[in-house]
């Protein structure tokens, strides 16, 4: 479930305050981390439970860059504001961004007003070497959302869009998973863009409908065109078998990306590799349903909770229960 706007506002000011009090760095950290892990699990069950596969301190950094990624998401999808306040908002968080990124310490950045989550988001980046501008490719990919706007073809769907939502995203994890020797760290990054790019055309194939309610369309134009579709007619009700089979178009792309990141994923430190494996096979199962659904559109379709677990490697299994009474 969502939150709203007032619950993250109130977490804002808890996390602050307390992080303030804490008496160490690290102290700050924990805090900031456990907030963190909160947002990863009320949000993405199926990240979540990948991600309880990573070393300790890589999945602390892992669960940071997922709330610097999900905040300003909400602020754009789900806040109830004009576009306009959500624009000085996404202005007003990139300068914390910047702010943030001169290296201040966390208690500074905490009293100057800096969320909770850049503060968090500057430490992993500076520490793992993140470009700064990869952060600034994002953001625009959400102000992109705000005046939203059919993209004319896949290619560029990608290059105007998913580097910045999904591309960039996966670039910040790969800092954090690190590579198995210095020849392997190109492959891992276009493992990450691969892998990125599919996870993104998998989302927009199963949420058509949930985004057109948000006066969205991430279905280029060519390929609702190859199914005599245009953006204007697409959901019309007599359109649904060609807007299905549009939409197993674009599911049928994010399949070639999870076969090459398959294919690249031994480029990535071994302690990871269980991980991302994991991220590969669930939203891969997930894809496949997409591949093979006649519909209703309006059915929002999901990996049930039994078929996650038989994906997770069987070895890793205790860990589950650990992670869910919040060990892990």
């Amino acid at each position: 479930m969502n939150w709203d706007q007032a619950r993250w506002e109130r977490l804002e000011q808890k996390v602050s305050r307390e992080m303030i009090r804490a008496r160490s760095d690290a102290g700050s950290w924990a805090v900031l981390v456990r907030a963190a892990r909160s947002v990863l699990r009320n949000y993405s069950s199926s990240f979540f439970l990948v991600t309880r596969f990573l070393p300790p301190a890589k999945r602390a950094e892992v669960e940071v860059i997922y709330a610097s990624v999900r905040y300003p998401d909400e602020v754009v999808d789900t806040f109830p504001l004009t576009p306009e306040e959500k624009l000085a908002r996404l202005r007003q968080w990139e300068e914390s961004y910047r702010f943030a990124m001169r290296g201040t310490s966390a208690a500074e950045q905490i009293r100057a007003g800096v969320p909770w989550i850049l503060t968090g988001f500057s430490r992993v980046a500076q520490n793992r070497g993140i470009p700064f501008e990869h952060y600034l490719s994002f953001l625009a990919a959400m102000r992109r959302d705000i005046d939203a706007a059919p993209f004319a073809s896949l290619r560029a769907l990608i290059g105007e869009y998913v580097y910045g939502s999904a591309i960039v995203v996966g670039y910040f994890l790969t800092h954090i998973y690190g590579w198995s020797g210095a020849s392997a760290r190109n492959e891992a990054l276009e493992c990450a863009r691969e892998l990125g790019i599919a996870l993104q055309l998998t989302n927009f194939a199963r949420d058509v409908q949930e985004d057109h309610l948000r006066g969205r369309l991430y279905l280029p134009r060519d390929l609702l065109a190859a199914e005599g579709l245009t953006p204007v007619d697409c959901f019309e009700p007599d359109n649904e078998a060609r807007m299905l089979r549009a939409i197993r178009r674009l599911a049928g792309e994010a399949a070639r990306g999870y076969q090459v990141a398959r294919r690249l994923l031994p480029a990535f430190a071994p302690d990871c590799r269980t991980a991302i494996s994991a991220c590969i096979e669930t939203y891969e199962a997930l894809n496949r349903r997409i591949l093979t659904q006649n519909g209703p559109l309006e059915r929002r379709l999901s990996v049930g909770a039994v078929e996650k677990f038989r994906i997770l490697p069987a070895s890793k299994y205790w860990r589950l229960p650990l992670a869910y009474a919040g060990v892990l």
